[in-house]
């Protein structure tokens, strides 16, 4: 039987959102979170960047196209702030250090941004997969997770222009994911009650609501060792967001959905 706190965010669903398309007159047209943000005050949700469960105890998702974001959850190391390698300088910000000495070696141009330089799509290794650009992305044996670069991996034909010698010696880690921090962001978020999202159909109209288990950090790095579980960079020269994205694809998240209303 499902409990009091699932019960009653059913009923909130069926009074405020079943039957009904995503009202965003009135929003920024470019923004692509304007139907989250419908959807959570519909929900009674309080648009936050809490790393508390978002209802009841519940992490809810909404309708996406094809992948299903976790969470937005950073490095807790990134190689252009270790002062070791890049020294302080007065002035001058963290994004500017990224973008001067992080986004120019392992940043792709975007010829459709006017060549703007971005850590995004093919720059973005996937698990025990070396690149393209000469990097991988691991989990040790502490499950902390790790982005590495090695020179002698690196295909770019431009490489020698790019990469300055301090980075050609010997692999490197790039960006890390502290295994304890990471375990926290999970637990905090999926690992209450467990997780709901809400389904259109075709026509954008709201039709059912699901519901899946808590999810444990175990299960989570488990997914990532297994490559179910991916990171979905989205960071870009000049805008200071990371946009960090860990994701899994729609089809995987349908794959854990238990119960469904209104139940046919």
């Amino acid at each position: 039987m499902a409990s009091p706190q699932e019960q009653q965010i059913v009923k909130t669903f069926m009074q405020n959102v079943y039957g009904k398309k995503a009202d965003v007159s009135g929003m920024n047209s470019k923004h692509d979170g304007n139907k989250g943000h419908w959807l959570e005050r519909q929900m009674g949700i309080t648009h936050n960047a809490s790393n508390a469960p978002d209802l009841l105890g519940f992490e809810m998702k909404n309708q996406t196209t094809s992948k299903t974001t976790f969470g937005d959850w950073s490095p807790s190391y990134f190689i252009f702030n270790d002062k070791e390698i890049i020294p302080r300088e007065k002035g001058i910000r963290a994004v500017d250090r990224r973008d001067t000495h992080f986004l120019t070696v392992w940043g792709q141009p975007n010829v459709e941004k006017e060549n703007r330089l971005s850590w995004s799509g093919k720059p973005i290794p996937k698990i025990d997969q070396w690149n393209d650009f000469g990097c991988i992305l691991l989990v040790n044996q502490n499950n902390d997770i790790e982005i590495v670069y090695d020179y002698q991996r690196d295909l770019r034909p431009n490489k020698t222009a790019i990469v300055p010698e301090f980075y050609r010696n010997a692999p490197i880690a790039i960006a890390k994911w502290d295994a304890a921090k990471l375990a926290k962001k999970v637990n905090d978020k999926f690992n209450q009650k467990g997780w709901f999202t809400c389904k259109t159909n075709a026509l954008g109209v709201y039709e059912k609501i699901c519901f899946g288990n808590p999810i444990t950090f175990e299960d989570w790095i488990y997914l990532v060792k297994q490559g179910i579980v991916f990171y979905d960079s989205g960071m870009y020269f000049g805008n200071a967001r990371p946009y960090a994205q860990w994701r899994a694809s729609n089809n995987y998240w349908n794959s854990l959905i238990l119960r469904e209303y209104p139940q046919i």
